[in-house]
């Protein structure tokens, strides 16, 4: 399998051939606003710094840490000043993972399972590293005879470990610390995620908050990397896609996410995803 150097590019193949690319990725990209796509994404870090924000968790994102992200959860990677910062996204089918999967072994539990605590982070030990690296550099390199095999086994073999681990992670009696970000910020989060299908304004927010509004704006993108209207918009498209995605009318999941009507609705969903709402709901992805 050809090793590709854009997330995008990845993403881009991994649609067209419902299946899995590997982007390696030695240098920071133009960070894209906060967003959701179609396709999984597996994102491990080799060196350098970043932090994600997915959904409503802030988490900081060291060497040897990984992250399973679906396609409903928006997410954000914020901007870094370190000119080094290598890392691996694979970007996944869903349809492809549940194909993969057999009525023992789930491989796709850590895309769907998503309990209220669950942790996208995990922190490998150096074995796990290695062999995460094993895997990813087995699929990338081989060429002979026989590599479309030895790349999806080797593929499902990364499955297996990484499903392992997060349903180690889930069954661990520890309590979940791995993601973080500002009190107030946090709070902030948590109501919005609590109204999100009701109207929210930063106007709104700052009275409920008993701060001022320029105040808000600037502890929020301080603490995330993006504005709390970009947040608000790419959770309502997070949830009207996996509401679509479940056969729910296109007027209904505009009700039941929040926007305040049909033509920002579509004209949002449209520019995020890519398609409209009515088009979308014509794929099954469940």
């Amino acid at each position: 399998m050809k090793e590709l150097n854009s997330c995008k590019e990845s993403m881009l193949q991994c649609m067209n051939t419902k299946s899995f690319a590997i982007a390696h990725l030695y240098k920071d990209e133009k960070s894209m606003d906060i967003h959701v796509h179609d396709c999984y994404e597996i994102y491990y870090s080799i060196c350098g710094s970043k932090q994600f924000l997915i959904n409503n968790k802030f988490y900081d994102i060291n060497p040897g840490d990984l992250f399973v992200i679906n396609q409903y959860e928006s997410h954000y990677l914020s901007q870094t000043d370190q000119m080094k910062l290598e890392r691996i996204v694979i970007s996944v089918h869903p349809e492809f993972v549940r194909n993969l999967s057999t009525e023992i072994t789930d491989l796709d539990y850590c895309f769907s399972y998503r309990p209220e605590h669950f942790n996208h982070k995990l922190s490998l030990t150096k074995d796990q590293q290695q062999r995460f690296m094993y895997y990813v550099n087995k699929i990338n390199s081989v060429e002979a005879y026989g590599s479309d095999i030895i790349e999806k086994s080797s593929f499902m073999e990364l499955l297996v470990m990484i499903n392992s681990l997060y349903q180690a992670s889930a069954m661990s009696d520890l309590k979940d610390t791995s993601y973080k970000y500002n009190e107030l910020v946090e709070d902030i989060l948590t109501y919005v995620n609590l109204n999100i299908c009701n109207p929210i304004t930063i106007e709104s927010l700052s009275k409920h908050f008993y701060i001022s509004s320029s105040y808000l704006c600037r502890i929020f993108k301080s603490t995330t990397g993006t504005t709390i209207n970009k947040y608000i918009t790419a959770r309502r498209i997070s949830i009207a896609k996996s509401l679509l995605a479940a056969g729910s009318n296109v007027n209904d999941v505009c009700e039941k996410c929040g926007f305040n009507d049909y033509s920002n609705f579509l004209k949002s969903f449209t520019k995020t995803v890519g398609i409209s709402p009515k088009k979308y709901s014509l794929y099954s992805f469940t």
